[in-house]
């Protein structure tokens, strides 16, 4: 992505160590689609999409603003994503089409909106808002039409980032900072039983659901290296997965469960990789030097 969106990215990544859809198949574990990304290969921040294998890429925005954090919806027909088209000073949530097409803006807000997520039945999107002013981002719930937000996190001065629903909407999972240190908390769809699951004074952030299982991968500098990590929902049963030279970041599952995909900066540029479920055959789908690409998202195909 952009040097500009880039230097966003990574205060919200890395703060701590420097149109409605209709439920389908798909909320349930699925095949593997394509993976939408973020790139600025072409000079500023577009989001692309390209198989799991790394080939047919195809850019899916053409815009001169900053188009960024691409999220699949539950069918697969859809990505929301977060773009500065409509303001030189704010971001907003917007959808469009599979193929890019059709286009809208969701959020229209006077603060910048960020990191949608879809819940697993399509009916809402979860997103980061700094729309009330008090300086930090909180956690919001719309429908996916951009209806009815509501705000679910009051943290004044701590932000809160990198958001997914679990299994059956009954909980999101995300990264927050209210303790002193990033921490990955749950919380209910209404905002209630905000509890910490990871609890170690060391960065835990970017955390994403198992599609079909109790499970959440997350991003953790615990034990000295930028690596991935698993977890039960209770924040037991922690298992390091992945560990490898570089930064590695913004893990998220395949639709099927047995493969991750993320960006890592491991052969010395900002890359989009896939490894297997257990940390193992990890592959560089994109390999562009002096190319920021991040925040991949794998598209879910139903059966």
């Amino acid at each position: 992505m952009g040097r500009r969106v880039a230097a966003i990215v990574a205060v919200l990544f890395l703060a701590s160590v420097a149109g409605a859809t209709t439920p389908s198949a798909a909320v349930k574990r699925g095949r593997n689609g394509r993976i939408a990304f973020a790139s600025n290969r072409t000079g500023n921040s577009e989001i692309w999409s390209v198989r799991p294998d790394g080939t047919r890429l195809r850019q899916l925005t053409d815009n001169p603003a900053d188009d960024i954090l691409p999220a699949w919806s539950p069918d697969g027909t859809k990505i929301a994503f977060t773009s500065d088209r409509d303001s030189d000073t704010s971001y907003d949530i917007f959808v469009m089409d599979a193929d890019g097409s059709h286009v809208v803006n969701l959020t229209r807000s006077q603060g910048a909106d960020r990191f949608p997520a879809w819940s697993r039945d399509g009916t809402r999107i979860a997103f980061m808002s700094a729309r009330d002013g008090n300086g930090n981002f909180e956690v919001y719930v719309m429908g996916a039409d951009g209806s009815d937000p509501r705000r679910l996190t009051r943290t004044e001065g701590i932000e809160e980032c990198c958001l997914d629903w679990g299994s059956g909407d009954n909980n999101i999972v995300f990264q927050t900072k209210r303790d002193g240190d990033f921490e990955i908390y749950t919380m209910k769809p209404d905002g209630t039983d905000q509890t910490d699951i990871s609890n170690n004074p060391a960065y835990d952030g970017t955390p994403t659901w198992a599609p079909s299982e109790p499970r959440i991968v997350f991003r953790s500098l615990r034990d000295g290296g930028d690596d991935f990590y698993t977890m039960r929902p209770s924040g037991r049963g922690v298992t390091r997965i992945y560990a490898a030279r570089g930064s590695n970041r913004t893990p998220a599952w395949s639709p099927d469960g047995t493969k991750i995909v993320f960006m890592s900066t491991r052969d010395g540029s900002d890359d989009i990789w896939v490894i297997d479920a257990d940390g193992s055959n990890p592959v560089n789908l994109t390999s562009t030097p002096g190319v920021d690409e991040d925040t991949p998202d794998w598209r879910p195909r139903p059966y």
